[in-house]
């Protein structure tokens, strides 16, 4: 199954099962990429949340015109910054912002009871990786790369440029086929696989 991928003045689109890597500025203005990425050719999406609340979430998906019946989100911070946590069908938490492994369950839950074209959005890896491990982030990020193959879905995955040395970020790099890389003045260029 294919996706529409709109970025900037690129139209494509990608294969199920392609993981998108938005390499971004730390100060860059992302939430317009991440509700695009999010709002094309969707069924349901969830939304992986290292740096805001579910809340703040719904916020900026209105805001973008998104369609919040189609959402999930799994907010990984409320935990860690003490705020309560609103029960909901759509609301998913984990145990603390460095467990991983709850992480890549919720995807796969999300995954598995959700049919038609699913997208995930996690904003973002160097958040996660503020609270564990870089290797810890790039192991969890292989393992919801191969549950996008094994359901046939796709996700945008954002890492600061600026957080992480070259080795890190060539690192993460490697897992991806899609790179989006958006500038400081807020140009995104799309590097897709060569045919």
């Amino acid at each position: 199954m294919d996706y529409t991928l709109a970025v900037g003045d690129a139209d494509t689109t990608i294969p199920g099962g392609t993981g998108v890597l938005l390499l971004h500025p730390s100060i860059g203005e992302t939430d317009r990429i991440d509700t695009d990425f999010l709002k094309a050719d969707t069924d349901n999406f969830l939304v992986v949340s290292t740096r805001t609340t579910a809340r703040e979430v719904e916020q900026k998906l209105e805001h973008y015109d998104v369609d919040e019946s189609r959402a999930e989100i799994l907010d990984t911070i409320s935990v860690e910054r003490g705020y309560s946590r609103r029960s909901s069908d759509h609301f998913h938490y984990v145990s603390a912002p460095d467990d991983l492994d709850g992480v890549v369950e919720q995807v796969e839950s999300f995954l598995a009871s959700h049919a038609g074209k699913r997208r995930i959005s996690v904003d973002s890896l160097t958040e996660l990786a503020y609270y564990a491990d870089v290797d810890g982030v790039r192991d969890a990020a292989s393992q919801m790369l191969d549950l996008l193959t094994e359901y046939d879905a796709v996700g945008l995955f954002h890492l600061s440029r600026e957080v992480h040395d070259d080795d890190e970020i060539r690192r993460f790099r490697e897992l991806f086929d899609v790179v989006i890389d958006l500038t400081d003045d807020g140009d995104a260029t799309v590097e897709l696989p060569e045919e």
